[in-house]
């Protein structure tokens, strides 16, 4: 029988299917040191192109899955496991969600950095645009234009999702099946906020042009259970 976890009365079953969802993505080359800064104590370093660090910064629009429909937004840095080839994976480091079921089975399933905030998706000409507030303040504001038709697989990959949590790093299994896909170089637009997150943006470097960005029309997606990596610190 599949693992399930009880969340707010409920039953999640893994794997935990999302059948239809959307989203928009920007990759971005950043500062390497500030990267590092930011993956200190979690066990984890940046995983670096030209010598820069690679970020993500996505959208998406969850319509039908098992953890209910929402908002999220994924601030995630490509890392690695010091010391360990074949290790790379994203390392979530900021995930708001505008639902509280979503929110907490993020937390206790995964330990993913969720937290509940404003978050406003609409279509805009020649585009979409996420806009995040948590607690009034604007964190930050991300336009993705619309791109180029690509193969209907491009996207698509099982990548590790990394997660540190009350001083444990974990490693979720997560598959993606996209279709409807397009994507072009640059294609972003960043408006930052006065938020603490922001502040982190823009130790990054940001705002800057992205290397590229995409949007993903129809998106399936699984994440399985969640495997500890490493206890970097006693959990009391």
């Amino acid at each position: 029988m599949a693992e399930a976890h009880s969340v707010l009365g409920e039953q999640v079953r893994m794997p935990v299917e999302i059948r239809h969802a959307d989203a928009c993505s920007a990759l971005f080359l950043t500062d390497a040191r500030a990267a590092a800064a930011l993956l200190a104590g979690t066990g984890l370093e940046p995983y670096t192109l030209l010598g820069r660090a690679v970020l993500s910064l996505a959208f998406v629009r969850y319509v039908d899955g098992d953890l209910g429909p929402y908002h999220e937004f994924a601030f995630s840095l490509m890392a690695k496991q010091a010391g360990r080839k074949d290790s790379t994976g994203a390392y979530i480091h900021w995930l708001p969600v505008n639902q509280s079921f979503t929110c907490e089975a993020g937390q206790s399933i995964w330990g993913f950095p969720k937290l509940m905030a404003d978050i406003d998706i609409t279509p805009v000409r020649g585009g979409h645009r996420c806009e995040v507030r948590e607690g009034g303040k604007l964190v930050l504001a991300l336009r993705i234009s619309n791109g180029i038709p690509m193969p209907g697989g491009a996207g698509g990959a099982s990548i590790d999702a990394y997660t540190h949590r009350n001083g444990i790093l974990r490693r979720t299994p997560w598959v993606m099946n996209p279709s409807q896909v397009s994507g072009r170089p640059g294609g972003a637009h960043i408006e930052l906020g006065d938020h603490p997150v922001s502040d982190q943006l823009r130790t990054l470097g940001l705002p800057k042009p992205a290397i590229f960005s995409s949007r993903i029309g129809a998106l399936r997606m699984t994440f399985d259970d969640a495997a500890t990596v490493l206890q970097t610190r006693e959990v009391r």
